[in-house]
């Protein structure tokens, strides 16, 4: 089953209102705000990197950088880097690169979202796909998700 699927079952498991919508191919997270017609700070772009304790999920607002340093520091980490493109390859192959949803639950994955992003009534992301977008309360996935809340991401122009 691919991932969009699962994603989908999920949310409707866990009896969640979210929209889902399908645009043209688009590879960054600041172009899918843009097709969506989102400010990009709404918009959540999903980081995977690896730690002393293996893989996590970081996610920002498509507007901001993650500072690892500061994220190294915050977990208490010796090193940290960004999984590479064969990481996640064999991590999500039920999806297209670089279109993780911010679900590291549904795959073992602790979940760390910038406070900036937290503070947002809705959010939205990509599905699996480089063409589909769910949206839904910031509330409600913090909910189903349970991921951390931390201030890791700087100004993109930073």
């Amino acid at each position: 089953m691919a991932l969009l699927e699962r994603l989908l079952d999920f949310l409707a498991q866990s009896q969640v209102a979210y929209t889902h919508h399908r645009h043209p191919t688009a590879f960054t997270a600041r172009e899918v705000a843009s097709l969506e017609h989102l400010p990009p700070h709404e918009f959540a772009k999903t980081i995977v990197f690896h730690g002393d304790s293996g893989y996590a999920m970081a996610v920002v607002p498509a507007d901001r950088k993650i500072d690892l340093q500061e994220l190294r520091a915050l977990l208490g980490m010796n090193r940290i880097r960004l999984a590479t493109e064969g990481e996640l390859a064999g991590l999500f192959c039920e999806c297209d690169l670089g279109a993780m949803p911010p679900f590291g639950n549904l795959c073992g994955m602790s979940v760390y979202v910038d406070a900036q992003l937290a503070a947002e009534e809705y959010i939205a992301f990509n599905a699996g796909t480089h063409r589909d977008v769910i949206l839904m309360k910031f509330r409600d996935y913090e909910r189903i998700v349970g991921p951390s809340i931390v201030h890791m991401a700087r100004s993109a122009a930073a």
